[in-house]
């Protein structure tokens, strides 16, 4: 299928490795201009040899420092998917002011800022896409992730906002809420909440979704291709009537929120 993105430029955050790294990947597949961008020189070269068309930028999209560099480089983007996150497991009471001051910057407040700066010339142009990468935390709050998923409920806030602002226009705002994702550290993550890490990571895999994720329908960790897969198609012309969506890529059951 062609989903139309030739000649499109998109910029994909936190775009070196896991799921950025392959939403990028499949955009430019896709014939999209892509922009990636990451704080380490090396990383950004090795992932935009192994995307094979990519323009790398060096700057820290988690600070307003790197987010203005990143704009002054890319003044305007068709397509601005915000996958930059972090995550951990932590009792609540552990957690302090600045791993909430942290987890607010890095997961809401770098798409916020993108989203200002790009937002605007979408409207002017009535075309483009915003994609957040959301979780199903972000509605099935982890209790030892309450700082991550106060974050990724805050990303469903503003992309909806921001969709209702989109209103007779051919600019949409969407959110997609991956499931637990095979990425890079994943392993050691759950072997951290694991009840026994010295079992198989297949064992330690399946104990995970049956006891910690029961509401997945797959009941296993989705691949990065396959979440790459959903943003394409919500970034493409062709999904030009989904607006203001959470598209959940697990097919696991989502709450009403109120």
């Amino acid at each position: 299928m062609d989903l139309k993105l030739r000649g499109k430029s998109a910029l994909v955050t936190g775009s070196t490795a896991g799921i950025g790294l392959e939403i990028a990947r499949q955009l430019a597949t896709e014939g999209a201009d892509v922009i990636i961008c990451g704080r380490d020189q090396g990383k950004l070269d090795a992932a935009a040899a192994d995307i094979g068309a990519a323009r790398a930028i060096l700057a820290d999209a988690a600070t307003a420092e790197g987010a203005a560099a990143l704009v002054a480089a890319v003044p305007a983007v068709d397509i601005l998917v915000n996958n930059l996150g972090i995550y951990e497991s932590k009792p609540f009471a552990e957690i302090t002011d600045d791993d909430w001051r942290r987890f607010f910057e890095v997961n809401v407040l770098s798409g916020a800022r993108l989203a200002r700066a790009y937002f605007p010339g979408m409207l002017a142009r009535d075309w483009g896409r915003i994609i957040f990468i959301s979780s199903e935390s972000a509605v099935l709050i982890p209790p030892d992730m309450i700082h991550y998923g106060m974050t990724k409920t805050a990303q469903l806030a503003i992309s909806r906002g921001l969709a209702a602002l989109t209103k007779g226009t051919n600019v949409t705002v969407n959110t997609v809420m991956p499931g637990t994702t095979r990425s890079e550290g994943i392993v050691s993550f759950l072997k951290s909440v694991a009840s026994d890490a010295s079992q198989s990571d297949a064992e330690i895999e399946r104990e995970f979704f049956s006891r910690d994720r029961p509401t997945s329908l797959i009941q296993r960790m989705i691949e990065p291709e396959e979440v790459a897969s959903m943003v394409a198609y919500v970034a493409s012309p062709l999904a030009a009537a989904t607006n203001g969506a959470a598209l959940r890529v697990d097919g696991g059951i989502t709450p009403t929120i109120v």
